[in-house]
């Protein structure tokens, strides 16, 4: 059977930089840091002090109290951001089929403030089990979508991909390849997550995950510099609207982007350490091309992975340089984390909105708070250093990775 076509033809993002699609692609030009003193908590016992936290947002703005209080942060703000992309691709909800609407969602933990909250709440107690007859359907990590199908009636396909900070990558290839089929016309993707919390921050840094910079945390995600000491948490939402192309122009929708390809691989290496050749890297990556039918020569722009840790820039840079070859000092190459911290199960998805904008404005966002050059790196390779660089962007790649090996990689084209 012939496969269909794919296209974006809408974006939302709440993020650490902005709290709609323009504010967080404006904020990524001029190269903001969203990294500042946790609010969320009291951190001053923590290694970490600091984080990548979404401002400026209250959610009775956008969301019925009563219901808000039934969610936990990571559905609402998938629901703000999913609300903002269904908004953008201005489908007319009344004339869809909504039996072939789907959602498919990436959470890497899902309600973590709740399950944090109501142990602790049990914890103080007596010993007599008192919980909140919410607390499960607000942790489990699928009830994001789900509260998104039942707002909008949409009755395709509606689940939640779990792959640690590969999640909403792994959920858009599933997006993709359900329309692909044939099997829905338009699937709402991306993912969220709000991880900002006591358990994730003792947690994270209980690994010796992340940045220890407090004196100065808005440098302290700095992808590819000598002197990086880890990832910065972050947290928020991306979302995007899938759609068959021939749906798509029908209705007259404006087409962001192409999507041609996905891959998947595993690097059946360590729990938490990528391979320090990047071999699932490069097998990712070469799956992607071979999915889209694109050569390595096609591609002028890679958002990484990039999330400022010592041992995975290195290794995600040496996989590029082995996939692309000479090619690879022709692209530009950036890291988005040094902006927005590492948003988890949420990465994937910003992180392709910035890939997908960058090629409708003809720049590439930096990577900024770089100082000193690393020597284990390519020094040819074009990293877009602490300024954003003008580029005909025709092809762009989004790499994502989680723990437990999980790779993930999406290919965007600028429609023909």
């Amino acid at each position: 059977m012939e496969l269909k076509r794919v296209v974006v033809t809408g974006l939302g993002a709440l993020t650490p930089i902005g709290n709609t699609k323009d504010e967080y692609w404006d904020a990524l030009v001029s190269g903001k840091s969203g990294a500042a003193p946790v609010t969320h908590f009291d951190a001053t016992n923590f290694k970490t002090q600091f984080a990548c936290e979404v401002k400026n947002f209250e959610v009775t703005d956008f969301i019925d109290r009563k219901l808000a209080k039934r969610m936990d942060k990571f559905s609402q703000y998938a629901m703000v951001a999913s609300d903002e992309a269904i908004a953008d691709s201005k489908l007319d909800l009344d004339a869809l089929n909504k039996y072939r609407v789907g959602v498919i969602w990436g959470a890497g933990i899902g309600g973590l403030e709740t399950f944090q909250d109501e142990v602790l709440n049990y914890a103080a107690g007596d010993g007599t089990p008192r919980f909140n007859p919410f607390f499960i359907p607000k942790m489990i990590a699928d009830i994001a979508p789900g509260n998104i199908s039942i707002k909008y009636g949409f009755m395709g396909p509606n689940y939640t991909t779990v792959s640690a900070c590969a999640s909403s990558a792994n959920s858009m290839i599933d997006a993709l390849n359900t329309i692909r089929l044939g099997s829905c016309d338009v699937i709402i993707t991306g993912g969220s997550e709000a991880a900002v919390t006591i358990a994730g921050m003792g947690g994270f840094n209980a690994m010796h995950a992340m940045s220890t910079r407090n004196d100065d945390p808005k440098t302290a995600s700095r992808p590819f510099d000598a002197n990086r000491d880890g990832f910065v948490l972050g947290e928020g939402a991306g979302a995007i609207v899938l759609e068959e192309y021939e749906h798509a122009k029908a209705r007259g929708a404006k087409i962001y982007a192409e999507v041609v390809g996905g891959g998947l691989s595993s690097d059946a290496y360590h729990m938490t350490a990528p391979h320090p050749d990047g071999i699932g890297v490069v097998a990712v990556m070469k799956n992607c091309l071979e999915n889209a039918g694109l050569n390595p020569e096609d591609v002028d722009h890679i958002n990484t992975h990039g999330t400022s840790t010592p041992l995975g820039d290195v290794a995600e840079l040496k996989a590029i340089s082995e996939v692309f070859g000479n090619h690879a000092k022709n692209i530009n190459i950036n890291s988005t984390k040094s902006m927005t911290g590492h948003l988890l199960g949420a990465a994937g998805a910003i992180e392709a909105i910035a890939s997908i904008m960058a090629m409708e404005h003809g720049i590439v966002p930096p990577t900024i708070n770089h100082e000193t050059v690393d020597e284990n790196i390519d020094p040819e390779l074009n990293l877009t250093l602490n300024k954003a660089q003008k580029r005909d962007i025709k092809v762009a790649m989004s790499n994502t990775f989680g723990f437990g090996g999980h790779n993930a990689c999406v290919l965007f084209k600028k429609l023909d």
